[in-house]
């Protein structure tokens, strides 16, 4: 443990309430307004697979593609040679073949050796459905969530952690409303991870709350609550170093294909530690979670040596 210092954080619980609502409602009110910049996988289009002989230079087929008049994402896929276009649904029936051929022919006033190694359509059916299914794993992981900690501690435990994680899910998919960074599915595989991630910071708090609870029964649920965050406080910095190291390892060196997965990942982690240390503990103390509600119940024979204890 490389912390001995006690930090009392419930202490500015309300100015950290105040921040997370700040927080909240920003991101609610773009997504409202500018809503996501939602990717191929859900609203639909055409993508194509070309190979170079040498390594790309992405942003030169970049720019090539805007010179002729497409809106596309460019990206490298696998190797430095492989290169993978998105572009947006295009109308007509044939428009996939005609985009297919056009994206080729103007590759090739630049580099006459590409090659069209695939080209695939997604369409907007296909593109709703995996949002929709999307959006439902979400909601059963949240209620699976629900139920696990309920179980576990107790019921208000479980509606602390559930209004942390909404926390994070909410930041963090406002935080690519905000800055319009396009919205795919790696990018909801990580809001999935960030849940996970979330969660097992604040189950770790909750169980060293509960150890405490039963067992400082000289202080008050606040500092009870302060002295469990304390004592996992180097644990939960340790955990989200290393996990930041390595997400940010993967955005510096994992190429274009991962940025967003890389970016989501950064901001959850970040939103994640917080919440786990104040948005979760805090609820607690907001629904008025006491010692005596993770009592057991006491038997009639230790009530009476209680009663022949006091003076």
């Amino acid at each position: 443990m490389f912390l001995k210092k006690h930090i009392n954080f419930m202490a500015k619980r309300k100015i950290a309430i105040v921040f997370s609502a700040f927080l909240i409602l920003v991101s609610l009110g773009s997504l409202l307004t500018r809503g996501l910049n939602l990717g191929v996988d859900f609203t639909g289009g055409t993508v194509i697979q070309v190979a170079y002989p040498k390594a790309a230079d992405i942003t030169n087929i970049r720019d090539t593609l805007t010179k002729a008049g497409f809106d596309a994402a460019v990206q490298p896929f696998g190797t430095a040679q492989d290169v993978l276009i998105r572009l947006p649904e295009q109308e007509g029936t044939n428009k996939v073949a005609e985009v297919s051929v056009n994206v080729l022919e103007a590759l090739r006033a630049v580099e006459p050796n590409v090659e069209m190694r695939r080209v695939e359509s997604v369409g907007p059916q296909i593109g709703d459905e995996l949002r929709d299914q999307g959006g439902i794993a979400m909601l059963l992981a949240l209620a699976g969530i629900l139920i696990y900690i309920a179980l576990r501690f107790e019921l208000r435990f479980s509606v602390g952690s559930i209004i942390a994680l909404v926390h994070d899910v909410i930041v963090t998919i406002g935080f690519f409303s905000i800055t319009g960074i396009e919205f795919d599915l790696t990018i909801l595989a990580a809001v999935l991870a960030i849940i996970g991630y979330s969660l097992n910071d604040t189950i770790v708090v909750f169980d060293r709350i509960r150890e405490n609870f039963l067992k400082l029964r000289k202080v008050n649920t606040e500092e009870s609550i302060d002295t469990s965050i304390n004592e996992t406080l180097s644990r939960t910095l340790v955990t989200s170093l290393t996990t930041l190291i390595v997400v940010i390892s993967l955005f510096i060196f994992g190429g274009e294909i991962i940025h967003g997965f890389s970016i989501a990942m950064l901001v959850g982690i970040v939103i994640g530690t917080y919440s786990s240390i104040y948005v979760a503990s805090s609820s607690l103390l907001v629904m008025g979670v006491t010692r005596e509600a993770l009592l057991p119940p006491a038997k009639d024979d230790e009530i009476d040596e209680e009663l022949d204890a006091i003076p």
